[in-house]
Order: C-alpha cells, then sequence, then structure tokens
C-alpha cells in the first residue's frame, strides 16, 4: 500500500490520470527518475508513492481488507 503524507499525494494522482490517461503511472515514474537523479530523495520517494497511487487507483476490485 502507498503512503500518503497528505491529500496532495492524491490530488496529484488525479491530475496525472487526467492529464495522460493510462500513461499516468508512466509519468509519475519519469518524475520520479528525474529526482532520484537529481539526488532529491525526498520527491523521488513523493512520486515513486503517487505511482504506487495511481496503480491501486486502475484496479477494478478491491484492495486489502474489506470489511
Amino acid at each position: 500500500m502507498p503512503y500518503l503524507a497528505d491529500r496532495t499525494h492524491a490530488l496529484d494522482a488525479a491530475e496525472l490520470i487526467a492529464r495522460f490517461g493510462d500513461d499516468a503511472g508512466f509519468e509519475a515514474a519519469a518524475r520520479a527518475d528525474r529526482y532520484r537523479d537529481l539526488g532529491n530523495h525526498v520527491n523521488f520517494c513523493r512520486w515513486r508513492q503517487i505511482e504506487r497511487l495511481i496503480v491501486l487507483m486502475s484496479v477494478n476490485r478491491a484492495v486489502g481488507t474489506v470489511h
């Protein structure tokens, strides 16, 4: 499960999905890679978690425990 520090991660994921559609996960991964190359570990982790959230949002079934 992705770690979300605040709601802006969900907003960023929704924005990428709206702008890039099925390629939103690839865009988030590219942004994470860019920050890794710059040595910015904070934004690298942020975009990697957003990438995981996009993948989670694209699954058409419940993930994890359902009560």
